[in-house]
């Protein structure tokens, strides 16, 4: 059984809003809160083959986290009313605290999301309602697929900021690697809650992941 090392994380008040507040956003995750300062995240550049690499990197994020909140929600329309739907609620909520923090960086920095939104939208809540079909276990072997392709996705982007500058991209690399650790939580949520034993485990999410390294080199594209 394959798991991430997770550092760890700053503890704070369980009790903290949902929303951020003007100068910062927080993630909830069984009391423990990890907090992103209101910084501009992407850094002012003038050259036109990074900003169009910023933007890719933006885009693409943001598809994958509006994808996985779909995932959630489609997972919630069948176990919503089962004992799982707790945990899977309390998942879907750090992904909608991921899902606001990029749709405010898109917005201030004017980065077009994809086009294949309607798309993802779609096929998102298919993907998780169809795993949710075959019960928890299937539920979270949906989530341990998707996290870890979403993990190695942002190590992948963290490679590339630290090789370019990782003094300029400071913020931008601290925000990734905060998401990440979020999402590695999650994949290891899921093999702690039987993801392994759904029959077909190992076909599933090979066919999962797949689905998800096209949807990552589309989603950077258009």
């Amino acid at each position: 059984m394959h798991r991430f090392v997770r550092p760890q994380l700053l503890l704070r008040d369980s009790k903290q809003p949902l929303l951020p507040t003007a100068g910062q956003l927080c993630t909830n995750h069984k009391s423990v809160v990890s907090c992103i300062r209101g910084y501009v995240v992407l850094p002012p550049t003038n050259d036109e083959e990074e900003k169009a690499m910023l933007h890719r990197m933006m885009r693409v994020d943001h598809a994958g986290e509006y994808g996985a909140n779909r995932i959630y929600a489609g997972q919630m329309a069948v176990l919503g009313h089962t004992q799982i739907s707790p945990l899977i609620q309390e998942m879907w909520d750090q992904e909608k605290q991921h899902l606001r923090k990029f749709n405010e960086i898109l917005a201030e920095n004017r980065v077009r999301p994809t086009l294949l939104l309607p798309l993802w939208n779609i096929a998102g809540f298919a993907l998780g309602a169809g795993s949710a079909l075959l019960g928890k276990e299937g539920a979270m072997a949906c989530t341990v697929a998707v996290e870890e392709s979403i993990s190695e996705h942002y190590n992948s982007q963290i490679r590339t900021l630290m090789e370019k500058d990782p003094e300029k991209y400071t913020e931008l690399l601290q925000l990734i690697k905060e998401f990440r650790d979020d999402e590695m939580e999650h994949h290891d949520t899921g093999l702690e809650h039987d993801a392994e034993s759904v029959p077909g485990y190992q076909l599933m999410k090979a066919i999962i992941q797949a689905g998800c390294k096209a949807a990552i080199c589309v989603s950077e594209r258009l």
